[in-house]
């Protein structure tokens, strides 16, 4: 299918004119959080570690479309917690498509079968599926068998119905890359438009903590992955330089402010995956006052080992209009799968900062602090 021409354009187009202002830093995605509860326990989740009274909050769809004009990124990934679960999810999406957003609503298809009715096939409207891999491998990553069953049904039927339908797809410790590359041969089968995929963040809260890849471990299994995947002309929704990047062939820092996130709590400060910073009351805020300088690879403990796509392909997006032809040749030649690596980033903290992760997600110990009036567990 591909992702459509005017999506291309409205990008492209907004780059562009976000550099020919000046702008350092501009969003490309909208991160929006409107809930934290969710219908799955996945061992690598550091989201459901909430109190039931946080769990059952939702942010309105006010809120939603405020949050989406004050940031002014043309693309909003809604995820949380599962958005299907959002009793205004319906209005929210069409709310965001009037404004003109393309909207990628991220499920793990639970409910996908049941609530599509409730939604208009659109070109600005594509449903991302949580799958980490073949039956096995997923059913084990969200911790309950038959859900992977269940998601290839609604992706099936979800395109059937017109729905633009994409694969967000986390690995984690103990991938095979042949394996990888299998199950990134079945999505192409199902005909999906693309699959989203990277390295699972190492979450301080998440049920299970053995789980989680290392930078070397996570550039070794891309490479395979990769080296497996030669000529399969698989449909990544990522840049040509993010998965060379994946493969360790590009230094990179963290874009934070590229995909900012909005969730019950504010804007939160400095990333998706975490909130050392605290929240923000405002967007302005939260890219102004921001420490940015603070977070990023060998400036952060929690950032050591992460690789992820909501941090690190804005970063690429921004390096391939900066140098289009370097872009052009690995877009060409694919990720290079051999020979040495780029350089890591020099450790600029203590490393005395970086404590060990608890044995499991016990809510109880979770440390708390007040956000706007109301008391917050991170």
């Amino acid at each position: 299918m591909g992702v459509p021409l005017r999506q291309q354009i409205r990008i492209g187009s907004y780059i562009i004119g976000q550099k020919v202002r000046g702008n350092e830093r501009y969003p490309l995605v909208l991160m929006l959080e409107p809930l934290f509860q969710c219908n799955l326990a996945c061992a690598g989740c550091g989201k459901i570690q909430y109190p039931d009274d946080i769990l059952a909050q939702r942010m309105s769809k006010e809120e939603c479309w405020e949050a989406a004009e004050e940031c002014g990124a043309p693309m909003v990934s809604i995820a949380g917690g599962e958005p299907l679960l959002h009793k205004q999810m319906p209005e929210i999406v069409e709310g965001m498509i009037e404004r003109g957003k393309f909207v990628y609503l991220c499920t793990n298809a639970l409910l996908a079968v049941k609530r599509m009715k409730d939604y208009t096939p659109s070109p600005y409207l594509t449903f991302s599926i949580h799958l980490d891999g073949e039956r096995e491998n997923h059913d084990a990553s969200v911790c309950q068998e038959g859900v992977y069953d269940r998601a290839i049904e609604a992706i099936q039927q979800l395109r059937d119905q017109g729905f633009r339908v994409n694969i967000n797809a986390t690995l984690f410790q103990g991938e095979d890359s042949e394996d990888v590359a299998s199950f990134f041969d079945t999505a192409k089968e199902l005909g999906v438009e693309g699959i989203t995929v990277s390295p699972g963040y190492e979450y301080e809260w998440a049920p299970r903590q053995d789980i989680f890849l290392g930078r070397q471990s996570t550039k070794e299994l891309f490479r395979g992955i990769f080296k497996a995947g030669k000529g399969r002309k698989w449909p990544l929704s990522h840049s040509a330089l993010y998965l060379d990047f994946l493969a360790g062939n590009q230094k990179y820092q963290c874009t934070a402010w590229g995909n900012p996130t909005r969730n019950l709590f504010g804007w939160q400060r400095p990333c998706y995956l975490h909130a050392d910073g605290g929240y923000a009351a405002t967007f302005r805020e939260l890219m102004e006052e921001t420490d940015w300088e603070s977070y990023g690879v060998g400036r952060h403990p929690k950032c050591r080992d992460c690789m992820a796509h909501c941090g690190f392909e804005a970063t690429a997006v921004d390096d391939t209009f900066r140098h289009p032809l370097k872009a052009l040749k690995v877009a060409l030649r694919g990720p290079r799968t051999e020979g040495p690596m780029a350089p890591e980033h020099p450790v600029l903290y203590d490393v005395e900062q970086e404590s060990g992760n608890p044995e499991g997600g016990d809510t109880a110990s979770i440390p708390v602090e007040m956000v706007g009036g109301r008391t917050v567990h991170q």
